[in-house]
């Protein structure tokens, strides 16, 4: 059996583990948060490191994707320079054919019921940490409209353009992938505070809420009767919180592993474990063919009627 880890700087009230077959083969998924403490993360890794098929880099990033740019954060790479053995995935290796097939699963779902993305208002909280996302939105003909200056530096200033998300990117990138990641994104235990609603002018004008799942929450209103839900990683939990507040469909780009949604770095980090090559050598072609082999499907969720 391979063993996955994911070791997350996230909160630990979200660990979990399960084992689940692909293709014919068993692996042992685990997901371990060390609540926001670098030291004791890098140290994981290193205690692990050789003992696992590979790891998930949960909770942190590599670098920032937007457009052609690639934007590092400096004290992630400890994390990389820990691994010497294990093979690694932070998700951005599959984030954007998961993201992809999770918008054709979305419209076709909505085609069902008679409508269509198009057009439709959307609000991604942080269009940097997920610029496949936002432009997946955009090139389903969705209005977006892009929070980073709200979710992550407390501006009321929406983005309403792609153009706009990559001035943004060129201007405070360099600058933020400087800084600790904490100060860019919550860990640890301010992951399972309760939401506190803000921005609510944008989430009710908007039909989707799409986002990494931590920031959507963090900012919810109580009432989101009939929106659509685009995220990733969600627990059981979070499931019935969506579910009380009304939420028509929650669609995440991963599938439903025993109640939990894994992150794609765990996904990336499986996929990574059943190619036979280094990481290096890895290409996108390879994840394609696992992923359709698979197949690593999207969650779509109804939780409430239209």
């Amino acid at each position: 059996m391979k063993k996955i880890l994911s070791i997350s700087m996230g909160s630990s009230s979200r660990d979990h583990m399960t084992v689940h077959e692909f293709l014919g083969e068993k692996f042992e998924i685990s997901r371990i948060g060390y609540n926001a403490d670098m030291e004791k993360v890098i140290q994981a890794y290193k205690d692990y490191d050789g003992k696992v098929d590979a790891f998930g880099v949960g909770g942190v990033e590599f670098y920032l994707g937007v457009g052609e740019k690639k934007y590092h954060f400096r004290e992630v790479k400890h994390i990389r320079n820990a691994i010497k053995k294990s093979k690694a995935g932070d998700g951005n290796g599959i984030k954007g054919l998961l993201v992809q097939r999770a918008i054709v699963a979305l419209e076709a779902k909505l085609n069902e019921e008679g409508k269509t993305l198009k057009g439709m208002k959307a609000l991604k909280t942080n269009a940097v940490d997920r610029y496949v996302m936002a432009k997946a939105l955009v090139d389903a003909g969705c209005d977006v409209t892009f929070g980073d200056f709200m979710f992550s530096l407390d501006l009321p200033i929406p983005v309403r353009s792609l153009r706009g998300v990559h001035i943004l990117a060129a201007t405070i990138l360099p600058i933020v992938t400087k800084m600790p990641f904490k100060w860019f994104y919550p860990l640890g235990s301010a992951q399972d505070n309760p939401p506190v609603p803000k921005w609510e002018k944008y989430y009710n004008e908007a039909q989707i809420l799409a986002g990494d799942f931590v920031s959507i929450r963090a900012s919810m209103p109580d009432d989101l009767s009939g929106k659509i839900v685009l995220t990733n990683t969600t627990t059981a939990k979070n499931v019935e919180e969506l579910r009380e507040r009304g939420v028509h469909l929650l669609v995440t780009s991963t599938p439903r592993l025993e109640g939990r949604t894994f992150g794609t770095n765990v996904m990336e980090a499986t996929l990574r474990a059943m190619i036979d090559k280094p990481d290096e050598q890895i290409t996108e072609a390879d994840f394609v063919d696992l992923i359709e082999r698979i197949p690593l499907e999207p969650n779509i969720e109804v939780l409430n009627d239209a």
